[in-house]
């Protein structure tokens, strides 16, 4: 048994405690671990957990760090400075800690935003660009005075945890490019080694979803013949040093190749009729998530399925030209306001179920230089002075309830209605999934949930009914949601 940090934070509410059961007992199919939740006072709960694979325990510290801090791991932003009116970089800093956004990406190493990040804690990717590739991998030295230059001046108090070398290589078609960018990615990776800091930084690429040969339906997902032999050699970098495979899905072109509203819902995360899988019988209910998953088919076809996938940049414009299809406030606000719910909720994707994709939105700021249409200079979420375009939570005035205006003083926690839930798998039943749930009344004012995971099948919410107040109550095949009094688990009625 491998136990997290015991920590002081803001006690759990309703809706963290609930999200974290449903994400351990419901969404980590067939991963085979035990969980234990303890919480032990008002301000300190632990978790701990014994694995069966990696991947398992890696997925349980990620919520033990949201849960306790409030912040969001896996949703970063991305920071073009395509652009003659942004606002400086400590008002940006000061703008990113003013929300939930824990990365920001750099499509370069510009020393006056690193710098501006320091000591704040936000994960800072940063970039060389397409134009130093044959540099960096042809001199070794050249990689190494890039991270003397780039990276040590600044870490760890500015916390650069990715370098990304290149952006889009592939699809540039340029066969002298490719064939240096993995020379690149290895000289980079071996500068950090040398400075000590191989196991802290990781390098990558990204890459366009052009790189795919076919992405529908998602199981069917494989990228085109003629990029499998460099990105074999990638991949297989990226497996040995722990590095993810980046990617950019934009649901936004999917509607615009498809512009009828059935693909307009699908693409907002909106009520819709989803779309099954042909090959495997899934119904996909988002295109992010089938965009996703073609991209993890495609691994998993060319040996790699263990090799993580990073959203490098998804979006939605808000404006655009006149004859431009999809953007307005009202799908940029859908799509990343429902995108960033739906990490929010962990379920992961239908082939990746119980884990969010680490995603970085596109983009912090409108660039205003940028060549193209016009909704390639309206992806941004805040103005250059600061403002919001559009809400979609990512402020942490959004996370803090209002003050009643006639505040009472707290009761004391009643543990006479508090429960100790032990749920496990029982197998598949008749109609439904057969779950094992034992409840028993809280004597000594602790809580301590166990939740063997097995095969268990299913992804929904539940409500627990019928609860005594004294003794055990056994139910199977019933449909559960434990939901929560503060810290305690109580049962409904």
């Amino acid at each position: 048994m491998v136990h997290g940090p015991v920590q002081t934070c803001a006690p759990p509410n309703q809706h963290q405690v609930s999200s974290l059961l449903n994400l351990f007992v419901f969404e980590h199919l067939g991963m085979g671990w035990n969980l234990t939740l303890t919480i032990t006072s008002l301000v300190q709960w632990e978790i701990s957990f014994q694995k069966r694979g990696e991947a398992a325990r890696n997925a349980i510290l990620r919520c033990w760090l949201k849960f306790c801090t409030g912040s969001e791991p896996f949703i970063g932003v991305n920071y073009g400075q395509v652009a003659d009116n942004l606002p400086p970089p400590s008002a940006t800093a000061k703008l990113l800690q003013s929300t939930l956004i824990e990365k920001v990406r750099l499509y370069g190493a510009d020393p006056a935003i690193i710098t501006a990040l320091a000591n704040t804690g936000i994960g800072i990717v940063i970039g060389a660009g397409n134009g130093d590739i044959p540099t960096l991998a042809s001199d070794p030295n050249s990689a190494a005075q890039w991270v003397n230059s780039n990276v040590l001046p600044f870490y760890p108090a500015s916390n650069i945890i990715l370098i990304t070398v290149g952006n889009e290589v592939l699809t540039t078609n340029d066969p002298n490019l490719i064939n240096q960018l993995l020379p690149a990615l290895q000289n980079v990776q071996n500068a950090l080694n040398a400075a000590s800091l191989g196991g802290k930084i990781k390098v990558s690429t990204v890459h366009s979803m052009a790189v795919l040969y076919q992405s529908d339906p998602p199981s069917s997902g494989l990228f085109i013949p003629s990029y499998q032999p460099a990105l074999n050699g990638l991949l297989q970098f990226q497996k040995d040093n722990g590095s993810p495979f980046a990617i950019n899905p934009y649901p936004f072109f999917a509607y615009q190749s498809d512009p009828i509203p059935e693909t307009l819902a699908f693409c907002l995360f909106q009520p819709n009729a989803g779309r099954v899988d042909s090959g495997n019988g899934i119904k996909y209910m988002n295109m992010f998530d089938a965009q996703v998953d073609a991209v993890h088919s495609a691994l998993s076809a060319m040996g790699f399925k263990d090799v993580e996938i990073m959203v490098a940049e998804t979006g939605w414009p808000y404006s655009g030209d006149s004859n431009e299809v999809g953007p307005s406030i009202e799908n940029a606000k859908a799509y990343n306001g429902n995108l960033i719910a739906h990490l929010r909720s962990m379920v992961g994707t239908p082939l990746m179920p119980g884990k969010s994709v680490d995603t970085y939105l596109f983009a912090l700021y409108d660039e205003d230089l940028k060549p193209g249409p016009g909704s390639e200079r309206a992806f941004g979420l805040f103005r250059s002075d600061l403002s919001m375009i559009y809400d979609v939570g990512i402020s942490k005035s959004d996370q803090t309830p209002s003050s009643p205006q006639n505040p009472v003083t707290p009761q004391p926690i009643p543990t006479a209605n508090c429960w100790c839930v032990t749920v496990s798998s029982s197998g598949k039943a008749s109609g439904s999934y057969g779950l094992n749930v034992s409840i028993k009344p809280i004597t000594n004012g602790s809580l301590t949930i166990v939740a063997r995971l097995g095969d268990i099948q299913v992804n929904p919410s539940f409500v627990l009914k019928n609860v005594h107040q004294n003794g055990v109550t056994e139910r199977k095949n019933s449909h559960l949601l434990v939901t929560t009094r503060a810290f305690l688990f109580q049962a409904n009625s």
